[in-house]
Formats: C-alpha cells, sequence, structure tokens
C-alpha cells in the first residue's frame, strides 16, 4: 500500500498560556497543502523502515514517527510486521508537520491494511499522543486547533482556488527553542474572528506569534516574508515554529529564482 503524506501550514498561531504538563495552550488554524512525502507499507516477516530523499541521520531511523506510530498500534493489536518506506521529500525542521504527517499516514494505513477498524476519533487519540499535530493529519482537512494543538474542530475557511508559495531557507528552528522565546498572551481578536475576513485583511491581524522572536534571531527569515509581500502576496506569514514561510497569492507567480538557496514549492491549493 501507497500513499502520499501531506503537510500543512497555520494559518495563526497565537501562543496563549504556560500549562503545568509543560505544553503550552494555542490556538491555531492547520490548512493542508497538496506537497508531500510518499510512505510504502507491506506485510512481511521481519519488521524493517528504510527511508531515501531527504537523508535522516542514522541514530534517528529507529526512533522515526512511523515506526512509533506502527509500535503504538502493535501494543494494542495483534498485527505482523511490516516493511516501511518513507521517501522523504517535505523539508524536516520546517513548520509543516511533515514527520506528524507521515506517522498519521501509518496509523491510517495499518488501521486498513489489517482490518483494525478503527474509527477517526480512534485514530487521533493514537495520533495526539505522537505529537500535537499529528491528529490533524488524520482527517486532512482545515482545522481550528485548541489546547496543545490536539483539539480539533472543523474550520470553514477555505483557500481553494488560492497560489500559494513555500520558502524553507537552510536553517532549521528547534520547536522548543521557538516555545521558550514566547512570552504567553490572549489576543484581544479570536482566531475564528479573523479568518472570517477576507484574505486581504488577514495581514496585521492573522498573527504567528513564534514570528517576533525568530525573526530576532533569524532576520533571513524575515526577510523572506518582506520578500513574498513585496512579489505581490496577498498574505505572507511564518509557518509553525518555522522556518517555513508561505505567501498566498490571487494568481501564479514564479518566484523560484528569488530564493535559489532555499528549498521551494507552489502550486494551487
Amino acid at each position: 500500500m501507497v500513499t502520499f503524506p501531506p503537510c500543512k501550514i497555520n494559518l495563526g498561531l497565537r501562543i496563549l498560556s504556560k500549562r503545568p504538563d509543560g505544553y503550552h495552550d494555542v490556538e491555531t488554524c492547520f490548512y493542508p497543502v497538496p506537497w508531500t512525502d510518499i510512505l510504502e507499507i507491506i506485510p512481511t516477516q521481519s519488521f524493517s523502515f528504510t527511508c531515501t530523499g531527504i537523508p535522516i541521520p542514522e541514530a534517528s531511523m529507529m526512533e522515526n514517527l512511523c515506526v512509533k506510530a506502527y509500535r503504538l498500534l502493535q501494543r494494542d493489536f495483534i498485527i505482523s510486521d511490516v516493511q516501511m518506506h518513507l521517501h522523504k521529500i517535505l523539508p524536516m525542521g520546517a513548520g509543516l508537520g511533515g514527520g506528524s504527517s507521515d506517522a498519521a499516514s501509518v496509523l491510517v494505513m495499518i488501521n486498513k491494511l489489517f482490518k483494525l477498524n478503527l474509527s477517526n476519533d480512534q485514530l487521533k487519540f493514537y495520533a495526539a499522543q505522537l505529537g500535537s499535530d499529528c491528529a490533524f493529519f488524520i482527517e486532512n482537512k482545515p482545522m481550528t486547533g485548541s489546547g496543545r494543538g490536539e483539539i480539533l474542530t472543523e474550520s470553514t475557511v477555505s483557500m481553494k482556488g488560492k497560489f500559494l508559495v513555500l520558502v524553507k531557507p537552510e536553517i532549521h528552528v528547534s520547536t522548543a527553542d521557538a516555545y521558550a522565546m514566547v512570552k504567553p498572551a490572549r489576543p484581544n481578536e479570536r482566531l475564528n474572528e479573523v479568518l472570517s475576513l477576507p484574505v486581504k485583511e488577514w495581514r496585521d491581524r492573522l498573527i504567528n506569534d513564534f514570528e517576533c522572536s525568530v525573526f530576532q534571531k533569524y532576520p533571513e527569515v524575515a526577510s523572506i516574508k518582506n520578500s513574498l509581500y513585496n512579489a505581490g502576496a496577498t498574505y505572507a506569514s511564518m509557518s509553525g515554529s518555522g522556518s517555513s514561510v508561505f505567501g498566498i497569492f490571487e494568481e501564479p507567480v514564479a518566484l523560484r529564482n528569488s530564493f535559489p538557496q532555499a528549498v521551494y514549492w507552489s502550486g494551487t491549493l
């Protein structure tokens, strides 16, 4: 069985408060993007996990979220060994949720392969144990996320027909470091109120709280956002804790040559 785990962008990301468990309460909108990895799972006699594409450090191979997702289900269900092969295309340390998407795809595929008959809610329960944004990828449609990001509510926001540009510079932003640099606060406007506005009104109202500290430490990331606005983006923002930056355009644009040192993707949503 082969599937194509997509990535996501965050439309707004507010850090509301620090939790007693060490995590943070957030408010965000996860929006799916059709830029994908490739994942194959085949039942076999002995377990293996291999990877091509973007290199994954050898020490991280057996700690990969794909492996953890499989082991999580194996703990509760009688399932045979599998051979998993991941062709990694989505950049890591990008704020795009690629690893979480891969893990969610493993849960969905194992559920189908071994006829476990788990509902989407049950799959989300397992996914939430793997990462704060992992549950979103079970259904892969626009969702507002609260709590750690794992409490999901379907969103009515739509960017169908909009043109998206994603730029990932050669910068890795540690999620833990990004959170450490943010001061939690309650915003004056709720996320859904801002998302209900036309995209052209999002610029100064749809905020990613990580931008202030990340831009200060990595001015190159801020420069990408400014370049997207200068190229005509209706809205631009960093995704997640970075370092990817996206721009939403009304019409297709060709900006690859503007970011020669970065990983670049563009397409219609």
